[in-house]
């Protein structure tokens, strides 16, 4: 007889869970690039005010990230090299849940430049934050579990 994981276990082991996880996060990932794509000037501007990169960094930064998160949140999409692609936006969350606390500590207030370069664009904060902190968690799963209707390899170590 095959025993099927109770409760918490079986929500979180679902693969149509871990499928959610991977859509949610690449098209939030693919919707984030577009403007930074559309408009590098103003995103250099941005990457600019969280005064973290030497200077010599900030337009190559903001010419190859957007392309990075589009290329990563498409592949996600799909399900083609899931694994790497969730990795990948991972370590990019973390990187921006630093940038962005180490601003809010230092009192900076800015538009984040997460979806818009427009001046009106979601200022940094603890919301901004907590945002990333759950999308953190819906591709560390994603990273974590076999996902429904992947393109990718069927094995999962």
């Amino acid at each position: 007889m095959d025993r099927q994981p109770a409760g918490l276990a079986a929500v979180l082991g679902n693969p149509w869970l871990a499928l959610a996880c991977r859509v949610i996060v690449g098209l939030v990932f693919i919707y984030a690039s577009l403007d930074k794509i559309a408009n590098p000037a103003e995103f250099a501007a941005i990457v600019n005010n969280y005064r973290i990169l030497p200077h010599q960094l900030i337009n190559i930064t903001a010419i190859i990230l957007p392309w990075v998160e589009l290329a990563t949140g498409l592949l996600l999409l799909v399900g083609l090299w899931s694994r790497g692609s969730s990795l990948i936006i991972s370590v990019m969350l973390v990187v921006f849940i630093a940038a962005i606390g180490y601003n809010v500590a230092r009192g900076l207030d800015f538009n984040c430049g997460c979806f818009s370069t427009e001046a009106g664009g979601m200022a940094i904060g603890w919301t901004k934050i907590g945002q990333n902190v759950v999308l953190l968690a819906l591709s560390l799963h994603a990273l974590s579990r076999p996902s429904a209707l992947s393109l990718g390899r069927s094995s999962w170590r």
